[in-house]
């Protein structure tokens, strides 16, 4: 058993790729590793089971992909061209959509699955309205600890996410 306490700190990008591999490597040769990491793409992408802790609790754990299942669906963000075609899309998707205030003429929509995706987009097709962007986001591992731990936590050191890769 190996325990690494945030391994890719100050690292560059190359250097941070290099150190995944050598940890990947350990993985397949049956070596199990304790992973603490604020980085949490790095718990993402090398982690069987994570644990996120809030001043000094576990708050959550389980495999990435069931972390981000608790914190909400796949997000459909739009783009257009303008505020008319912004609001009319709006208007198409009523409640289903809400404005995103990171973009001038965006909206952001939860969905569900492939057939909503779909009846959404065609919904704003067949309005008429030209969508100048589409991107369809999933929750990642930042957005599972902000959602568990809040958006500010009073002792910045005290939160952290546990990671366990085997």
């Amino acid at each position: 058993m190996i325990f690494l306490d945030e391994p890719t700190t100050g690292l560059d990008p190359r250097s941070r790729a290099t150190m995944w591999d050598i940890i990947r490597d350990l993985l397949k040769n049956g070596v199990t590793i304790l992973l603490t990491t604020q980085y949490l793409e790095e718990a993402d992408q090398l982690a069987d089971r994570i644990g996120v802790l809030s001043s000094g609790t576990v708050v959550a754990e389980g495999t990435a992909a069931e972390l981000k299942q608790q914190v909400g669906q796949d997000r459909l963000e739009l783009t257009f061209r303008d505020e008319t075609e912004l609001q009319t899309a709006l208007g198409i998707l009523g409640g289903q959509a809400v404005r995103d205030e990171r973009k001038q003429f965006g909206l952001s929509a939860a969905v569900d699955d492939s057939r909503h995706l779909k009846r959404i987009l065609d919904q704003v097709e067949d309005s008429g309205t030209d969508i100048e962007h589409i991107t369809l986001s999933r929750p990642t591992l930042d957005d599972v600890f902000l959602t568990l731990t809040g958006k500010s936590a009073p002792d910045p050191g005290a939160e952290r996410a546990e990671a366990l890769a085997t």
